[in-house]
């Protein structure tokens, strides 16, 4: 067993951070963790450290506390592990980051915990070879991307999404607003933010990348308002004009076997034109 850790059970005196990135769990899913405990018990120990004014604090397992609790467990198997700030940010991060499901903005401030923790170990070391504090944040972004499978660029584009207000950072979550889109607003400020939000609610509209790429444009240039944020917001978007669609099991029969779709289109095109043509003719001949 790893120095500075060992085995035991503990009492419920165990406080999740305030920081934690991570929401504990949907309804349904807290249930389906407490009734597998109540049968199986606790297969993973949660893994805690000593908190400086007595009790312990959980780096691992919070949804299995949460779990136990609801199932009427007083007592939970923890690994108990003596470790600094930054080292139990950077665990408690490592240990959730590659759950199944992980949210937009779980992972905002995941990066950024343990981007800011790797820092800080760095600024502690004063290793004369460190680098630049700009060289530094580039390799603690290069040292977090690594670790979560990504670049060094997404890890940033993560982070940005902390600047955006609560509200707007909920619809990126839920999926109203994409991510892409939601990295451009977070250069807004929060009063812009928040107009922004109060168009979307009364036009009934969310930005599209464009649109919130010139937002952040006039915002560099001191040219975004409310106004401004009016007039882009209400710019019909291509995917809100009206559109014809027909689906491919709706018209299949009146095309030769193994025609593709685009084939399909092509051939709707060629005779929709001739029937254009018939029409102008038909319109000629009865002058």
């Amino acid at each position: 067993m790893p120095s500075g850790r060992r085995d035991r059970y503990i009492q419920p005196d165990v406080t999740i951070r305030t920081d934690n990135p991570y929401h504990v769990a949907d309804i349904d899913e807290l249930q389906a963790i407490a009734e597998s405990i109540r049968k199986h018990g606790v297969i993973s120990p949660l893994v805690v450290r000593p908190r400086d004014g007595g009790g312990y604090e959980i780096i691992s397992g919070h949804r299995r506390k949460a779990a136990c609790e609801k199932a009427g467990i007083a007592a939970v198997p923890a690994f108990i592990r003596e470790m600094d700030r930054n080292a139990a940010i950077i665990a408690l991060v490592d240990s959730n980051l590659h759950r199944e499901h992980v949210l937009p903005s779980e992972k905002a401030w995941a990066y950024k915990m343990k981007l800011d923790a790797i820092k800080r170990q760095g600024q502690r070391n004063d290793l004369a070879d460190s680098g630049t504090p700009d060289q530094l944040g580039q390799k603690s972004r290069e040292r977090v991307a690594v670790d979560v499978g990504t670049s060094a660029t997404q890890v940033q584009r993560y982070i940005r999404l902390t600047e955006l207000i609560p509200p707007l950072l909920e619809m990126v979550d839920s999926g109203k607003v994409a991510f892409s889109p939601a990295v451009e607003l977070s250069y807004l400020s929060e009063k812009e933010q928040e107009a922004l939000l109060e168009t979307m609610g009364s036009e009934e509209r969310t930005p599209s990348l464009s649109q919130a790429q010139r937002m952040k444009k006039l915002r560099a240039n001191g040219l975004l308002d409310m106004d401004a944020i009016f007039k882009i917001m209400i710019e019909e978007k291509p995917s809100q004009r009206e559109q014809i669609k027909l689906q491919k099991e709706s018209i299949k029969d009146y095309f030769p076997k193994g025609y593709t779709a685009q084939q399909m289109e092509q051939t709707i095109l060629k005779l929709l034109e001739e029937w254009k043509k018939r029409r102008e003719r038909g319109r000629e001949n009865s002058r």
